[in-house]
């Protein structure tokens, strides 16, 4: 199992191409960024997390640019979004962007996408949230088109060009992993619909023998390989014997969160973790 961390790439935080550097020093597999465009003042949609809203929330770098500092000051360390706001991002623009930090990180990139929770942020992307999943899996579906096809069109109730080229195309092929955020059954359907694999939090009762077996009776029942859908979980505890069920079931991936204090606590943080780098792995 490979262990990574995920950050909130803030103005006011540590150094992307530092962190990406220690990370990579210190034996860690990937780096993962989360988003928000903006965050709208009048603060409608409450906090999942419970009021208030951490500052980090409205302070990010866009994740595309953040981590083309990260690659550049790496050479091997994975790098992803965590997650990627789809009903909140124009396909043809994303695509393009998807594929020029893969094809410029030589494939070292991971897509993992959600619908997002903050309901005024997406309407003022033009985004409803009722029908926000809906338009994510559109847009998903766009962008592998554009990334695979070489004369590329979509044609959808949310998505709709006619032939059109776009280069470059991703490094990885067919194209970069698409991670599928969430935890429940629609998730899970979702993975298995148009993923390339899932991207659960902790929480609500997940536990990783049983969201394994989840999976995989979803994916043998479409007709779908369980081995080719990997499961990458975000926020993971950084704790070796709350760990090794996650190893034991299959987990392919954890990520332990990088919080939102200082380079120094951030480097002291990445000591501590480190050595659950080796511990978990297979």
């Amino acid at each position: 199992m490979l262990a990574g961390v995920y950050y909130f790439p803030t103005d006011y935080g540590i150094d992307i191409a530092e962190l990406a550097r220690a990370l990579e020093e210190r034996g860690y597999d990937a780096l993962f960024v989360c988003e928000h465009t903006h965050i709208p003042t009048s603060r409608k949609t409450p906090f999942p997390g419970g009021e208030p809203l951490p500052k980090k929330y409205s302070h990010t770098h866009d994740p595309f640019v953040a981590l083309s500092f990260a690659a550049a000051a790496t050479r091997k360390l994975k790098i992803g979004t965590g997650i990627a706001l789809m009903p909140q991002r124009e396909p043809i623009v994303t695509a393009k962007s998807v594929a020029s930090l893969d094809q410029l990180s030589n494939g070292r990139f991971t897509l993992a996408v959600g619908g997002g929770w903050n309901v005024d942020e997406m309407e003022n992307h033009g985004a409803k949230y009722e029908t926000r999943f809906k338009l994510m899996r559109e847009r998903v579906l766009a962008m592998k088109a554009l990334w695979t096809q070489e004369e590329a069109s979509f044609h959808g109730e949310y998505v709709n060009f006619d032939p059109v080229w776009q280069y470059p195309k991703p490094h990885q092929r067919p194209h970069p992993p698409v991670l599928i955020g969430g935890e429940s059954d629609h998730t899970i359907k979702r993975v298995v619909d148009y993923g390339n694999g899932w991207f659960p939090r902790p929480r609500f009762g997940w536990e990783p023998k049983t969201a394994v077996a989840r999976l995989n009776a979803a994916a043998t029942a479409a007709g779908r390989d369980p081995t080719t859908l990997p499961i990458t979980v975000f926020a993971a505890p950084p704790d070796r014997d709350k760990l090794m069920p996650y190893r034991d079931a299959g987990i392919h991936r954890v990520l332990f969160e990088t919080p939102d204090v200082s380079r120094d606590e951030i480097l002291r943080i990445l000591d501590k973790n480190a050595p659950l780098i080796k511990a978990v792995a297979a």
